[in-house]
């Protein structure tokens, strides 16, 4: 094997190292250990945003042309972006313990199932169609702030909802717009959120509102952005790159 093949098949096992880390979450809910089953999913957050680049880097596709490495990042996504945090949900009480609260939780899988496999899921100019399921992102968020069960319900249903609306919603990890900004205020949150992964099974709630900053920023750019499209049929400002 040349080494150009070396580097193309380790970049693909870079990337099945996710589904490791969805099976090691899935364990870590098992045990409630749910501190650890939400390190698992940022440390597999970590590795889907960097194989892509790794992956350009080392021309993955034109060495190995027969092996689907977007399929497999998708089926590693939809393991640790939807099925985790959604059993970790039910299980953590996040939703009600009956047939109702199953229902609930079979909204986001059915929907993200949907949207994983819509072929404009990722469109050529690096932004995601409806709600790109950052369930981990959501479910985290839930059990930090401790809200009312209904509150979690609603939310759940709201988000898997915009699965189906065809809001464009930013890449951060590919998209020129604002990429300096947001990669400064994705740093500042990341922070947030490991200091909050350590204070575990106490997080600030404190910290946990302030570090909203980023999902919201993210929701109102990519709204902004979606709509300016829509009225001006202008391009995007990319200013910021």
């Amino acid at each position: 094997m040349n080494a150009a093949r070396l580097a193309a098949w380790s970049v693909h096992f870079y990337t099945g190292l996710g589904a490791v880390l969805g099976f090691l979450g899935l364990e870590a809910i098992a045990r409630d250990q749910y501190a650890l089953a939400f390190f698992w999913m940022a440390l597999a957050t970590v590795i889907d945003s960097t194989d892509g680049s790794l992956a350009r880097r080392f021309h993955v596709k034109q060495v190995l042309p027969t092996f689907d490495g977007a399929r497999l990042d998708d089926i590693v996504d939809y393991l640790n972006y939807v099925v985790v945090p959604v059993v970790l949900a039910y299980d953590a009480g996040l939703v009600p313990a009956t047939l109702w609260g199953r229902l609930v939780c079979a909204a986001p899988l059915l929907a993200s199932g949907y949207g994983f496999c819509q072929t404009d899921a990722k469109t050529a100019d690096h932004f995601f169609k409806g709600f790109p399921s950052y369930w981990n992102v959501v479910v985290f968020y839930l059990y930090v702030l401790g809200l009312p069960t209904w509150f979690n319900v609603f939310t759940l249903l709201v988000f898997s909802v915009l699965v189906f609306v065809p809001i464009r919603y930013l890449y951060p990890s590919r998209n020129p717009v604002a990429r300096r900004t947001t990669i400064g205020l994705g740093m500042v949150w990341g922070v947030c959120l490991f200091v909050l992964l350590a204070q575990f099974p106490h997080p600030s709630k404190l910290l946990g509102w302030f570090s909203l900053f980023f999902p919201v920023y993210y929701m109102v750019l990519s709204v902004h952005l979606d709509w300016k499209t829509r009225t001006k049929g202008n391009g995007l400002d990319t200013a910021d790159h």
